[in-house]
């Protein structure tokens, strides 16, 4: 029987799933023909959530409510079994079980305080459940009349147990409220446009090595372009899921600032002695070589030829100077000349940023072009007129599309030991066992337009290659951007602050099922409720851990003042970001100067650990890598959040304690992904000599309403976390 589940096949040959989930080479599908005939169910009990199974062991047909998870061998009476209690268990629609027709996604989601002859007289889909209750909450009526099925459940239970090590939790049910909001006007993902996509985005990642190299001589920064990526979309306001088109302004702070870092070379960290000498003769050499290539004033050229000669003259007398020595030179060099080579430079480096900008509006609008001639080929119009939205609060709910989607192609799959491979006209796209068996859990869960899996496998493809494009196919490259929290941490956060929900993740790397990521289109049909800085919660504890873009955490810091300012319900928000102080960023300290902030706790460089951007693909022993940079965490709530989740010192302590048992795992763990911003020499010395995992400040509450923390508190108080560990 395992061997009928997508999730369990053991073959080499490629398979393809079909609509009841079984592969071509086991025969029919796991529903007979024979399950589709007898009496159609009424549209009363269809809209109730009845459906007819099929069952192979009394081959006969039987009746299940994805609802309730009751079933029943005899026809359902409307009114007698229609009591809503829990969303669908794991197996209430599993192709080993057999397979049932939902109705379309006409109901709104569930009010989050209705009472409940409402619940009644208004059926929930399964991702908006009236009461937020998962297959594991405890009241959950279990399945119930079938036997194989409580066989099937048992097998899969042991098997996700034996051969997967579990890094999430789909069981917590979420505590986030939202108004009801519409679809989104993003088009339906497709393995055609996707792969186009792919293609653009390789060639726009070679213009821009182009460009740097022929400009300025140098290789781009590196995650440059995948930081650009992240701060373009934060202002993007063009159709895209991926590619700006419509920015202001047109020149990338970001891109600017990286590629200028790295002019006239690119400094790396020094350890030796040699190490500082070579790159100070290489600085004053590549200094002077680049004024005097460049259209320079002459006053700029005096000072620039004058600095470098005589550090060229310095280096040639003296061959007993100290590292120290030969970094306060450099350091030196940096400042005369700096200046003067930034203004040479400046037209060039705005010509590079400009350039990639445009290309990428005019990529993204020939994957508009051939987006829309495939739905029109397909008869299906862009955006179908969007449902009537009631002004209430609801339970939050997974992005939905406006657009129906369009069929889907094959793709095929085989697993390669632990490793599921996806093959879409030659380019494969690899995940391990364990996280494709989570992806089609959370498809389970948040899915309304494909029942029968047919569209599965495409759109899994769909959402791998997104983010293998979005964050580059070099080694290592784009894990820091990505990377999550360790299990110990959530379940902490979970357990003492009520968090049941991640503000940045993807369906790849998350823990909750209820979360926001980048993408609704792809995202969504895995339970992304769409990007954050468009989610506008009124209550919920929230957990967010952004990508270190310095662009997208000052939106996020003001996107989540906003939010606490216009909501008197319970609102928390617990925040991740790296300790960066030389210098520090804008997000950084509008945190500590924040109103809403009741807490803030500073984590020491590589005293803690984060979980791979490339979990879904690495070896299990390089799951885990320690952080080189100190993390700060802040608790920024409004009166209400802050009577109810109070960072008090008994839950800081189990942070802190989730903390210091995840980095104590035995062997040791690999180095930060290069991703991560490097941490300043006085800040590596500095963890070496602290003999605590953490500090902490604490904002003074008198009672628990809004408040403004006093400026020269936090003045004091941001000059001793300096003294302690630092990212």
């Amino acid at each position: 029987m395992s061997n009928e589940s997508p999730t369990l096949v053991k073959g080499e040959g490629p398979v393809t799933l079909s609509p009841s989930g079984s592969t071509p080479s086991q025969g029919s599908p796991l529903s007979p023909t024979s399950a589709s005939k007898g009496p159609e169910l009424p549209d009363e009990l269809l809209q109730a959530g009845w459906g007819r199974c099929w069952s192979k062991r009394e081959n006969r047909p039987y009746y299940f409510n994805r609802f309730t998870n009751q079933s029943l061998w005899e026809m359902p009476v409307l009114g007698q079994h229609d009591v809503i209690v829990s969303t669908p268990s794991l197996t209430s629609s599993h192709p080993l079980v057999g397979s049932f027709q939902l109705p379309n996604d006409t109901h709104p989601p569930t009010p989050w305080n209705s009472a409940p002859d409402d619940k009644q007289s208004q059926p929930a889909t399964p991702s908006t459940p009236s009461t937020p209750s998962t297959p594991g909450t405890p009241g959950a009526k279990p399945w119930s009349s079938a036997p194989e099925d409580k066989q099937i459940s048992a097998v899969l239970s042991v098997f996700f147990v034996s051969t997967v090590s579990v890094y999430w939790d789909l069981d917590i049910p979420t505590n986030a409220v939202i108004r009801e909001r519409p679809p989104d006007p993003q088009l339906p993902p497709h393995p055609e446009v996707e792969l186009h996509r792919a293609q653009l985005v390789t060639k726009l990642r070679q213009h821009y090595l182009e460009l740097c190299h022929q400009r300025e001589g140098i290789d781009p920064p590196r995650e440059s372009f995948n930081r650009w990526l992240l701060e373009r979309k934060v202002i993007d306001k063009g159709g895209d899921p991926l590619l700006p088109s419509d920015c202001d302004p047109v020149i990338s702070p970001s891109m600017f600032r990286e590629v200028m870092n790295d002019i006239p070379i690119r400094l790396s960290r020094i350890k030796y002695k040699e190490e500082a000498r070579r790159q100070l003769f290489r600085y004053a050499e590549a200094a002077k070589k680049m004024i005097d290539s460049r259209n320079a004033p002459q006053d700029s050229r005096k000072v620039v030829k004058w600095n470098t000669e005589d550090t060229m003259s310095w280096l040639r007398r003296d061959h007993s100077a100290s590292k120290e020595d030969y970094m306060d030179r450099l350091d030196h060099l940096r400042k005369q000349c700096g200046p003067h080579v930034t203004a040479v430079a400046k037209d060039s480096v705005e010509g590079i940023c400009s350039k990639i900008y445009h290309i990428s509006a005019e990529y993204s609008r020939r994957l508009k072009a051939a987006h829309t001639a495939l739905m029109k080929e397909c008869n299906l119009s862009e955006g179908c007129e969007p449902p009537e939205v009631q002004d209430r609060l609801v339970y939050c709910y997974p992005a939905r599309l406006a657009s129906p989607s369009p069929p889907q192609p094959r793709v095929e799959l085989h697993f390669e030991n632990e490793v599921a491979c996806l093959r879409y006209k030659g380019e494969m796209v690899k995940i391990n066992r364990g996280h494709f068996s989570k992806l089609e859990l959370l498809y389970r869960y948040s899915c309304i337009d494909d029942a029968r899996f047919e569209k599965f496998l495409s759109r899994v493809w769909c959402l791998i290659k997104r983010y293998q494009v979005m964050f580059g196919s070099g080694v290592n490259e784009g894990t820091g951007l990505q990377g999550a929290l360790p299990v110990a941490v959530f379940e902490a956060l979970n357990k003492q602050f009520g968090v049941s929900f991640e503000c940045f993740a993807s369906p790849l790397n998350c823990y909750f099922k209820q979360f926001c990521s980048a993408f609704p289109d792809t995202d969504g049909f895995f339970g992304s409720r769409g990007p954050f800085l468009s989610f506008r919660p009124a209550s919920g504890s929230f957990e967010a851990n952004p990508p270190f873009s310095e662009e997208l955490m000052d939106a996020m810091v003001t996107h989540f003042e906003e939010l606490l300012d216009s909501s008197t319900e319970p609102l928390s928000f617990i925040i991740f970001v790296p300790e960066w102080r030389d210098p520090a960023t804008p997000a950084l300290i509008r945190l500590e100067a924040s109103r809403f902030l009741r807490h803030q706790l500073t984590v020491s460089a590589y005293e803690h650990e984060y979980r791979s951007g490339s979990q879904h693909i690495c070896k299990r022993d390089e799951m885990y890598y320690k952080a080189v940079h100190g993390t700060v965490v802040f608790f920024l709530q409004n009166a209400a959040g802050f009577a109810k989740w109070e960072p008090n010192a008994e839950r800081l302590a189990e942070i802190t304690s989730a903390y210091q048992s995840s980095s104590s795992r035995p062997g040791p763990a690999p180095a930060a992904p290069p991703g991560d911003k490097d941490p300043t020499p006085k800040a590596a010395t500095t963890t070496t000599t602290t003999t605590t995992a953490t500090t902490e400040r604490t904002t003074s509450v008198e009672s628990p309403g809004p408040h403004d923390n006093n400026n020269n508190t936090n003045n004091t108080n941001s000059s001793s976390l300096e003294k302690s560990s630092s990212d």
